[in-house]
């Protein structure tokens, strides 16, 4: 199937879904949608092993063990997706048909027990335009078989993501990291095999590109072992969901990762991650004492430099990491931020700093960059790179893919990831690039204050941004005007009385 036609199919489903939302919110439809694409999926897989075990007569297509053993599950008589569609889609039933099939198939699935939504029988959702639901995901992956089907089924789920993710503005970005920027970490850190670990997971999409890295460069998912925290418990449970359908084995755990960390003593290969920007409500308080700070204590109205000291104590001795943040981690000198800084640079943990274009993400206007962080830089692997740091500024790739966002394409990715890798293996093969990338010494940025902002280094105007929202800006700005004008009126007042005392009235 060729691409257009694919991304054509995925763009009509939307489309025609879309459409049934009626006057539902789109963080409603949500989890309706994505529960009947998981159920079809699971039911799809059922289907391909029944049959060829109906079709053997040494075996029992009932026989529960049959699909444990193949890693599938058991999907009961009355949750499989033929009969939801063709016998109860009509009905005013449905809702309640498809809570007790996913209620079946809890029970007969230990994994899956508290993960698939069981509420379409709430009065709210209109039964005849769930029918329709039905049918119309009914239709993915009925031209296709096997593992083609499974992957298109992966596709929609993943390209549903993005979309609701688009619709739900702000909110939805929490769950979601656009799929360019997870793909770029990962060609960036090519994990291969080992622990992969995000802290902030939301519905998996770090991992799902990890699985398409490792089948596009003929490794096997057996290869890595894969651990995640999410903090939301819708958004674990679609986590759980989109990892399943790409038949991914995780270890994804409920709670917040700062107060109640599920992966203790994990120390991961590889860490990708997309912590939500700038939260002061993270509870830095309660952690002051905490041995996580190394490099300095974390302000508690800001928790970027309390993710980034987690996930560095999360790393094994040889680990990497890329994490995403606001632009204005790399500058900021508020509230001990600066030192920390320093004390990380100095301890050799920053490999490599990326600068993103704006208008990449659904969820926030701030502009972003992503650190690379390498426990060990003189481990073997690579070549020493213990007194450098790798700038890059791609503030002018990428493409417009509508008006509002913006998509770093195949070619901006390879480009990237290309620079950090000939970088970090042969620097007699890598060139600075003026406007682009420069490997700075540990002493010219120690000159620069300590800034990690790429354009500082590269030879391009630097566009710092500290991370405030416009409107804080905005708040901040008047208030000083205010300030000014008073004090001039005051000045005024003052001159005007020393004239009258003197006699010169005006």
């Amino acid at each position: 199937m060729a691409k257009d036609t694919e991304q054509t199919l995925e763009k009509t489903l939307w489309l025609a879904a879309d459409k049934l939302r009626s006057n539902m919110d789109a963080a409603e439809y949500k989890h309706v949608v994505l529960g009947l694409i998981f159920l079809k999926y699971i039911s799809d897989s059922f289907k391909e092993l029944f049959e060829k075990l109906f079709a053997d007569e040494y075996s029992d297509a009932e026989d529960k063990d049959e699909y444990l053993a193949e890693n599938i599950f058991y999907v009961p008589v009355k949750a499989r997706w033929d009969y939801l569609q063709h016998e109860r889609a009509k009905q005013p039933t449905i809702g309640k048909d498809i809570d007790d099939a996913m209620d079946a198939i809890e029970k007969e699935n230990a994994s899956l027990k508290g993960v698939l939504p069981k509420d379409y029988a709430r009065p709210s959702l209109d039964k005849k335009r769930l029918g329709e639901l039905v049918d119309l995901i009914g239709n993915i992956g009925f031209r296709e078989a096997g593992h083609k089907s499974k992957d298109l089924l992966g596709r929609v789920y993943e390209y549903f993501l993005g979309q609701f993710a688009d619709a739900e503005g702000k909110k939805g970005g929490q769950f979601y990291t656009p799929e360019s920027i997870v793909k770029l970490l990962v060609e960036m850190l090519e994990p291969y095999s080992g622990r992969i670990y995000d802290g902030c997971c939301g519905s998996g999409g770090m991992f799902v590109q990890s699985e398409k890295f490792l089948d596009a460069h003929g490794g096997k998912i057996g290869d890595i072992a894969v651990y995640g925290q999410e903090s939301n418990p819708t958004t674990h449970r679609l986590c759980k969901m989109n990892l399943a359908i790409r038949g991914i084995d995780a270890k994804i755990e409920l709670g917040d990762t700062f107060h109640n960390d599920k992966h203790k003593d994990l120390k991961a290969d590889y860490i990708l991650v997309n912590p939500p920007f700038n939260i002061s409500d993270w509870g830095g308080e309660q952690l002051q004492d905490s041995p996580l700070w190394r490099y300095g204590v974390p302000p508690t109205g800001n928790a970027n430099y309390a993710w980034l000291q987690l996930f560095i104590n999360k790393l094994c001795p040889n680990g990497t990491a890329g994490i995403v943040l606001a632009n204005g981690s790399m500058t900021t000198n508020s509230g001990n931020e600066g030192e920390i800084r320093k004390n990380m640079i100095q301890a050799g943990l920053v490999d490599c700093m990326v600068a993103l274009p704006s208008q990449l993400f659904f969820n926030t206007q701030i502009p972003a960059c992503l650190w690379f962080l390498a426990r060990n830089k003189t481990n073997g692997k690579y070549r020493d790179r213990s007194n450098e740091i790798l700038f890059i500024d791609a503030r002018k790739l990428g493409e417009m893919v509508d008006r509002k966002h913006k998509i770093l394409t195949d070619n901006d990715i390879k480009t990237i990831s290309e620079t950090y890798h000939i970088w970090r293996t042969d620097k007699n093969k890598y060139e600075d690039i003026a406007g682009f990338c420069k490997s700075a010494s540990i002493t010219e940025v120690e000159t620069n204050n300590f800034v990690l902002t790429p354009g500082r280094y590269v030879g391009t105007e630097e566009i710092e941004d500290d991370g405030i929202p416009f409107d804080d800006k905005m708040k901040e700005l008047t208030g000083k005007l205010a300030e000014q004008f008073k004090q001039s009126a005051e000045l005024e007042l003052r001159i005007k009385r020393n004239l009258e005392s003197i006699g010169y009235k005006i």
